[in-house]
């Protein structure tokens, strides 16, 4: 059984660290993991890497399993997939997805994972957190057939969310975003692309994930009359501004917030399980594997992590590996 195991750190804001664990021995109904495949969540792992998370918002931004405090030293990350090593007989061998930190192998209770369905690699399951956050999104946009929609911000969430809405009937997605390469990734998605310049406007609804005021500008600018921006980013200590005067209120144009930690009140009767367990279920659509953009070796991610949030190495979701997969 394996006992020793090795988790990756913040050190300090803008330095991290593998550091060495002992796990503790699983009980009657813990399962104990070894790790396939982790996600880099580049949004908001780049924000805790480099010390951004405001102390207002330390209590909310906790993750599961977090351990330490903001701004550091802290073990955060939360796209974890494993195969159950030890555990109940019905999870012993499955592989699972779980809120877990980026380590090697480690202990939770059997209530904190979720078996991945057969049709989804271990590798697009990563994503199921991501997934989920643009589930909730949706349920609480509630875009109807044929909307006009556009998701402005082509990172991990943004292009989940334009995922899932080319799905809906007669629904006209771009996403819109600085970057050119977007592009790419926007047509494997199935969705139309745009710069925010070119972007098209008249739209019923528009989902705003870029995290800059820039980007929610353009959201309302893209909006038509009693229009909503449904706004799924997370800022830290950021300031934005926005204006609200020119057709803001004679337009009756709504913004309003989206946000994971609490289930959309438009399906308050869902649990937290039955969600993650829909975004799994989702992922069999090989579509997704478009936002997995890179792979490294755990050993890496200190230096992955510091990349990333120095925007010399650009990604969407980046895969950290285990045991040379």
């Amino acid at each position: 059984m394996i006992r020793d195991a090795r988790a990756f750190w913040l050190r300090s804001p803008g330095e991290g660290e593998i550091r060495p664990v002992t796990l503790p021995g699983p009980g009657p109904e813990d399962v104990l993991v070894r790790s396939l495949f982790s996600g880099v969540s580049r949004g908001t792992e780049t924000l805790v890497f480099t010390g951004g998370v405001p102390q207002s918002q330390y209590a909310a931004m906790r993750a599961p399993f977090q351990e330490g405090d903001f701004p550091a030293p802290v073990k955060y990350g939360y796209l974890s997939v494993g195969v159950v090593e030890a555990g109940p007989e019905r999870l012993r061998g499955r592989t699972v997805f779980c809120l877990h930190p980026h380590q090697t192998a480690y202990v939770v209770p059997a209530s904190a994972v979720t078996p991945v369905p057969d049709g989804v690699p271990a590798a697009r399951a990563v994503l199921a957190g991501t997934v989920e956050t643009a589930v909730n999104a949706l349920w609480d946009a509630a875009p109807m057939v044929g909307d006009r929609v556009s998701v402005v911000g082509g990172g991990m969430v943004g292009c989940a969310v334009a995922a899932l809405l080319a799905r809906f009937p007669g629904v006209r997605v771009e996403l819109v975003d600085t970057d050119p390469t977007r592009a790419a990734v926007a047509d494997a998605l199935g969705v139309g692309f745009a710069a925010p310049d070119d972007a098209t406007g008249g739209r019923d609804l528009v989902v705003h994930a870029s995290a800059t005021g820039a980007g929610l500008q353009r959201s309302l600018d893209l909006l038509a009359p009693e229009g909503t921006v449904v706004e799924l980013s997370w800022y830290g200590d950021r300031p934005v501004q926005v204006s609200l005067g020119g057709a803001f209120h004679s337009g009756r144009l709504t913004v309003r917030s989206s946000q994971v930690g609490t289930v959309s009140p438009n399906r308050a009767r869902r649990s937290y399980a039955e969600r993650l367990a829909l975004a799994l279920e989702l992922l069999a659509d090989p579509t997704f594997d478009a936002l997995l953009t890179g792979r490294s070796r755990f050993d890496d991610l200190p230096d992955v992590l510091d990349r990333l949030a120095a925007g010399t190495l650009p990604a969407l979701c980046h895969l950290i590996t285990y045991d040379g997969e």
